[in-house]
């Protein structure tokens, strides 16, 4: 009844949830979205008889303006995760390879192989970073879509920039290239590349950003996609009809408008990142995140010699959720109070 290649894929693994637990496992911001964009929800909500604009041309509008682009260079989805998807579904089928920073957005590899192409996963640095180096020369002949996580998650290390105009100057032309800008909003340093200055240099370029996260829509799921009008044109040819609905739509579009207010939320996070990775004594471990999360790797003396996964069932002992991965655990990091919390936690769990 099933492809034969079915087993091989790996299930996607959301947060952990436990019932009055800090949920630090999914990189959601604490505070809901603002008094006006509620409204605009409630008052779309009141016509869900009807179907959304399925080319969503208001938030399209409204993106393209925010982003100084045409309309046609802009596509939206059911979250960024559905036009990653997507990107592979244009790009490449069996035969074909998919290249991807590994420990990275734990969806690339199984978008990939959903299509029946091979993953090229490429090791990050062993501090965290992605290798841009080894991923140019991990590109072959039947390379045809290369993602870049920058912030990378779970690590939340971005590329310099300058590395990456090298590195794009070494990918062919044929090749798309996903600058994956999920955790954007949150970035503190301008050494690094921005796909809103770069897609009128490199055809081949496209950037995905999302409402999830600094913009606190995560439970509407809606991103977005952004690059020449070919590539979103051929993006939309395999868009799942009516993926962003109604609801979704209005409340992007009243969030772009209150944008500054809600990045104001974000200065509160990157302030709250440096005093949890000092609390935690992460400070020179690995590379400086610049996401809504930290990252503490397996092998730190920060965690006195437990495992990531025996250090997050510890720590969900004491009420808080935190997601383990093979090569460390990512904690997203959200308001004083809750960091308050997490420290006290840590305290109890490694003793720091």
């Amino acid at each position: 009844m099933f492809r034969e290649d079915l087993a091989s894929i790996p299930s996607y693994v959301p947060g952990k949830r436990l019932p009055d637990a800090l949920k630090l496992s999914s990189n959601e911001v604490t505070q809901g979205p603002l008094p006006s964009v509620r409204e605009a929800m409630v008052l779309a909500a009141s016509a869900v008889n009807r179907y959304p604009d399925m080319g969503a041309l208001d938030l399209r509008e409204a993106l393209a303006e925010q982003l100084q682009v045409g309309m046609d260079q802009v596509a939206v989805g059911c979250g960024s995760s559905a036009l990653c998807q997507q990107l592979v579904q244009i790009t490449a089928g069996p035969g074909d390879e998919v290249v991807f920073p590994w420990r990275s957005f734990e969806a690339y590899p199984i978008f990939t192989q959903v299509t029946g192409a091979t993953p090229r996963p490429v090791p990050l640095t062993e501090d965290g970073f992605n290798d841009l180096d080894a991923m140019a020369e991990a590109i072959t002949d039947r390379t045809r879509l290369i993602f870049v996580c920058n912030p990378n998650n779970p690590t939340g290390t971005v590329v310099p920039e300058q590395a990456f105009l090298d590195f794009m100057d070494r990918v062919p032309a044929n090749v798309i290239v996903a600058l994956d800008e999920a955790y954007t909003e949150y970035v503190r340093t301008e050494d690094t590349p921005l796909t809103t200055e770069l897609i009128s240099r490199y055809p081949n370029l496209v950037g995905l950003r999302t409402f999830s996260k600094a913009y606190g829509l995560a439970g509407l799921r809606v991103g977005y996609a952004f690059g020449q009008a070919d590539v979103i044109d051929a993006l939309n040819k395999v868009a799942l009809p009516f993926g962003v609905n109604a609801v979704a739509q209005v409340a992007a579009v009243e969030s772009l408008a209150q944008a500054d207010a809600l990045m104001e939320r974000t200065d509160e996070v990157a302030q709250e990142r440096v005093r949890v990775t000092a609390a935690l004594g992460l400070e020179g471990i690995s590379g400086e995140s610049q996401a809504n999360f930290v990252w503490v790797p397996a092998d730190c003396e920060a965690i006195g010699g437990l495992e990531p996964f025996a250090l997050a069932e510890a720590l969900a002992a004491h009420s808080v959720l935190v997601r383990a991965f093979p090569e460390g655990v990512r904690i997203t990091v959200t308001t004083s109070e809750e960091s308050d919390q997490l420290i006290a936690a840590w305290q109890e769990v490694v003793g720091a």
